[in-house]
């Protein structure tokens, strides 16, 4: 099994980014990224359930988000045991993830009502996939976007331009494209090797 072993996770609504970064953290590597489902295909309302929500009739909103919630619930917990397993299959032992969120503002403070429930969305894709996480023994920890570079400067003593290079360079390993998503998750990751 690897020494260290963490995963970054980018949340979005209905899915998020994987990263696998395997340490020690001096000179860390990623050995895996993917797009889990936090959502149902199956059930296209579950990708935006505040919004289906917001588009329901009062009678309806209560019952259709609680079984939307569920769905969201389902599907993320299958997902992240299917992630980690295949991961321990390929001899890495995740034992911390952290996930990336856009924003941490609490809905109810949003009079918008479009607005809001793409908040609301925001709490339950991280608050889904953090339980989920948590359940099978992972620590967990959430940091917000903007907040990212700042806070792994000062975690990972570099300044943020050096940083920003080292995250760069990370995806020269592996093919394709290394979008901010996946930066931002192995960062993110990152931070939980030290």
């Amino acid at each position: 099994m690897s020494a260290q072993a963490a995963v970054g996770f980018r949340v979005k609504s209905g899915w998020a980014t994987a990263v696998l970064l395997v340490g020690p953290a001096r000179a860390p590597r990623v050995a895996d990224r993917r797009v889990i489902e936090l959502s149902d295909p199956a059930v296209p309302t579950s990708r935006q359930p505040y919004h289906a929500v917001m588009d329901a009739a009062p009678a309806r909103g209560a019952k259709l988000e609680r079984r939307l919630r569920s769905v969201v619930a389902r599907i993320t917990r299958r997902s992240v045991r299917r992630l980690l397993h295949e991961y321990r299959r390929t001899g890495h032992a995740v034992r911390r993830v952290a996930l990336v969120v856009g924003s941490d503002i609490d809905p109810a403070r949003i009079a918008n009502d479009h607005i809001r429930a793409h908040a609301l969305e925001g709490r339950l894709f991280r608050t889904v996939l953090e339980r989920a996480c948590r359940s099978l023994g992972l620590r967990a920890s959430v940091l917000v976007e903007r907040q990212a570079y700042p806070a792994g400067a000062t975690a990972l003593h570099r300044s943020e331009s050096q940083l920003k290079r080292a995250v760069t360079e990370l995806g020269r390993a592996i093919d394709g494209p290394w979008r901010a998503d996946e930066k931002t998750a192995a960062l993110a990751a990152w931070m939980t090797l030290r």
